[in-house]
């Protein structure tokens, strides 16, 4: 037999009288709602009696395995307004409302006896009751370590008084990945991890195509810095050394500076815009065998001054090419040496603003597969390398001179203690076989359909809820997988303690 609705009513009230009372009677004043409907092992309904969020973390007792920690995934308000109930309200009529309020949770688990997460073989029970979880049984079921020695403190867990820090080792080991769009605060995070990695003596090196990290050397403003994160305002200018190609646009930067003995031909034509490759190859690997034979070390202009000494007008364009490489002034007789570049425990920026892509490649190139390659051999520290904008380094579509090297430290650089920090606002035109390889990702505010779909295919553990998440994170928060969590959590990010240099251009002042 049903129950017509008034009858039905009153046994939901009733019930819920006595669940009150039950709350009163054994103290339980964190109760928030009640297990109802078809119950399972991995979600299950409730029904909501106390302010409740969605993303909030609750507790469900279970016969077999104690307290279970879960997440409330989605929440829905269900009403008996109908709408012509809601035109007569429109016109003034007063109009009674009943409504439920209903929550999706969705199970993350306990630990077992041998500290092993889990979730229970076994479904729970329809009645039980529903309490907000408490932060000793967060912390302890997704798996929060608290190691000053190695841990990366990057916020709080939103909602709560508890502190997140990644394992530095695990970033190094399987790379980091940080997305947003476009003023999603992408540039804000990394400074924040970096400030991490320097305060734990972390080799790193950032591959700046903009000049925005120069900041980390200066302490930020003491109004963004309150008790609550912890973090006071800090430089970090005694570890920081700069380089770039271009020192009159960078003018704190010392010079950074390749020789041309090793590169090829090709790789010398491919920084150009000649066209008729089938003469000028040729023309270039003869005069870079006649020149290697009398010197060891040369310039440019030894290059352009032979092929002058030639007299083939079919040189033409190539020469005129070679003296626009020459004015960038990048290469010289004397290269920036690598224990010039890294040193272990400090940060050093390759500042590329205001350098040509085509020359940011190759600059790219050469410096990682140095490193790469001394890293084989153990003769330069275990180091992270900081990407901005890798979309420009490793894309998707095409290559670029840097795209092998990319792909090859995602790839390989685990085994030799070489890490990858990919930064970008276009995840979707990234290298997926780059992106696919990081272990770490720290989402924030990301809104096109084809990025968020490239995040999703690369990311394991997001929930339905959590994906939704994604396109409408408030400015702060981001949602980190990996590095050490079990889960995907929400972290309020922490204030950084150097100045930020990535903020927006405004055409009117405040």
């Amino acid at each position: 037999m049903q129950l017509d609705m008034d009858s039905r009513d009153d046994t939901i009230e009733e019930a819920r009288s006595d669940y009150d009372e039950m709350a009163e009677t054994q103290d339980n004043s964190g109760m928030i709602g009640i297990v109802y409907g078809d119950v399972g092992t991995a979600n299950l309904k409730c029904s909501v009696m106390a302010p409740l969020e969605k993303g909030e973390y609750v507790q469900i007792p279970h016969e077999t395995c104690g307290p279970v920690l879960g997440q409330v995934d989605g929440m829905e308000r269900k009403t008996n307004l109908s709408l012509d109930k809601a035109i007569l309200m429109s016109h003034g009529e007063a109009m009674d409302i009943e409504e439920k309020v209903l929550a999706n949770i969705t199970i993350i688990g306990y630990r077992d006896e041998r500290g092993l997460l889990q979730t229970p073989k076994a479904p729970f029970k329809a009645g039980s009751t529903i309490s907000r979880a408490d932060d000793a049984l967060i912390s302890k079921v997704i798996g929060l370590k608290h190691s000053d020695k190695t841990g990366a403190y990057i916020g709080l867990l939103n909602g709560h008084d508890i502190h997140i820090q990644l394992d530095i080792n695990e970033m190094v080991q399987k790379h980091v990945s940080i997305l947003a769009k476009t003023g999603g605060g992408k540039s804000y995070m990394t400074g924040v991890l970096v400030e991490e990695l320097l305060k734990h003596d972390v080799t790193v090196m950032i591959i700046d195509p903009h000049g925005e990290y120069s900041s980390l050397r200066e302490a930020g403003k003491g109004s963004e810095f309150n008790e609550k994160f912890g973090v006071k305002p800090r430089g970090y200018a005694d570890q920081i050394s700069e380089f770039s190609p271009d020192t009159k646009v960078n003018k704190d930067a010392k010079p950074l500076k390749f020789t041309l003995g090793n590169l090829e031909a090709r790789d010398i034509l491919a920084l150009t815009n000649v066209k008729n490759m089938r003469h000028a190859l040729p023309a270039m690997k003869k005069v870079l065998e006649m020149i290697k034979v009398n010197k060891q070390t040369f310039s440019m202009k030894d290059i352009v001054r032979t092929l002058e000494a030639q007299e083939d007008a079919q040189n033409a364009n190539l020469i005129q090419e070679l003296q626009y490489l020459d004015e960038i002034n990048i290469f010289a007789e004397r290269g920036t040496k690598l224990d010039e570049l890294v040193k272990k425990g400090s940060m050093t920026i390759l500042n590329l603003r205001g350098t040509a892509p085509e020359i940011s490649g190759l600059i790219v190139n050469r410096v990682l597969t140095s490193l790469f390659e001394m890293r084989k051999i153990n003769a330069i520290p275990p180091m992270l390398v900081v990407t901005e904008e890798a979309h420009n380094y490793c894309p998707q579509q095409g290559t670029t001179a840097c795209s092998k090297i990319m792909r090859t430290i995602a790839s390989e650089g685990r085994k030799f203690g070489l890490g990858l920090v990919i930064i970008t606002q276009r995840a979707a035109k990234v290298d997926k076989n780059v992106l696919s390889q990081c272990g770490t990702q720290i989402i924030l505010k990301i809104t096109n359909p084809l990025d968020l779909k490239a995040v999703i295919s690369s990311v394991e553990g997001l929930t339905t809820g959590v994906t939704e998440e994604i396109q409408q994170l408030p400015v702060g928060v981001a949602i980190v997988c990996g590095g050490g969590v079990q889960v995907p959590l929400f972290v309020r990010v922490r204030p950084r303690e150097t100045r930020h240099g990535g903020e927006s251009v405004k055409i009117i002042e405040d």
